[in-house]
């Protein structure tokens, strides 16, 4: 089994991060954990490649800490920030020297082969929602009907063939400036027919059927380990988007059918994903209706109010001690 250091890169505040280099200290696994926001003022990355089928060698280090790159085990990739570019840069190439800097110390951690959690090309590839519908669907799990257009017309025609109440969600994640210059995230609306005008017609809108929910899933899948827990909601606006009120909450370990289960292994396979926060809605007759899938979901508030084992199972893949 390899020895060497699991590679943490994380903001600094980040609780789910916090969670898992507790868990490898206790397993005794050395962890150096960094942000890409202090590479490369507070930071130093130093790569040799010889022409060796090794790969590249050298060492990235932290103040007094290093870590050998030739004996990495395992990164943990969680949403790092961008690298800050000192002061004295001219700004005409703080932008070419910030894109340099993530390229040398991402290009060379992703060159290296060993296990990864939310490695950044495999999380570009699995992020898109219209091609997950695809996945899903040839993974045999059921999921919403669906609409991306900017044709008022041809959504008015798509909801009367529905037949029902829809629901308008982002295509993508992004936030909206406000003018305070707070982000603010845009939730899922629901929507009934009428209510569609012009302003669809803006930009590409993603529109679903509203499916009828008795409660929603949160599945945190790592490795082999699959955690599903029940999401209930207290009030009008989260059983929309449970996002938007995390007060009105509950949450409880459930079970999975064997057959979403087994969906979601050929699902995260074919994108070669050792991880995903799965959504799910759980029809009032018992059916699972997948949503989407993020790659790099967030987990530490499931397993703060479940006491499940989530962080652990982090650890054990990233140690390398998973069957």
């Amino acid at each position: 089994m390899p020895r060497g250091h699991v590679l943490i890169l994380a903001e600094d505040m980040d609780p789910s991060a916090d969670l898992v280099v507790h868990s490898l200290t206790e397993r005794r696994v050395p962890v150096l954990r960094f942000d890409l926001a202090d590479f490369p003022q507070s930071m130093t990355l130093s790569a040799e490649h010889g022409g060796r089928v090794s790969g590249w060698s050298g060492e990235v280090s932290r103040g007094d800490r290093a870590a050998l790159l030739e004996e990495v085990r395992a990164v943990y990739y969680r949403r790092p920030g961008l690298p800050r570019i000192h002061a004295g840069v001219d700004r005409r190439y703080r932008a070419w020297a910030q894109s340099q800097a993530v390229a040398g110390m991402v290009q060379v951690l992703s060159s290296l082969p060993v296990t990864w959690l939310h490695h950044p090309d495999v999380y570009r590839a699995s992020a898109h929602k219209p091609g997950q519908r695809t996945a899903a669907t040839q993974a045999g799990l059921r999921v919403p009907r669906s609409l991306v257009t900017n044709s008022l017309a041809c959504a008015q025609n798509w909801g009367l063939r529905v037949g029902g109440d829809l629901v308008c969600k982002p295509i993508a994640s992004a936030s909206l400036d406000v003018l305070d210059g707070e982000p603010m995230m845009l939730p899922t609306r629901r929507v009934a027919l009428t209510d569609l005008d012009d302003s669809l017609e803006l930009t590409a809108h993603y529109l679903q059927e509203w499916i009828p929910k008795a409660y929603e899933v949160r599945l945190t899948v790592v490795g082999n380990h699959l955690f599903p827990v029940a999401i209930h909601a207290g009030s009008d606006t989260a059983r929309v988007d449970w996002r938007t009120d995390y007060d009105s909450l509950e949450y409880e370990p459930v079970s999975i059918p064997d057959d979403v289960a087994q969906g979601v292994r050929r699902f995260l396979t074919g994108y070669g994903l050792n991880y995903g926060a799965l959504d799910f809605a759980v029809t009032p007759y018992g059916e699972w209706v997948f949503f989407e899938c993020n790659p790099a979901g967030q987990w530490q508030f499931i397993a703060a109010a479940t006491k499940l084992p989530i962080a652990e199972a982090h650890a054990e893949l990233l140690e390398g001690a998973m069957k």
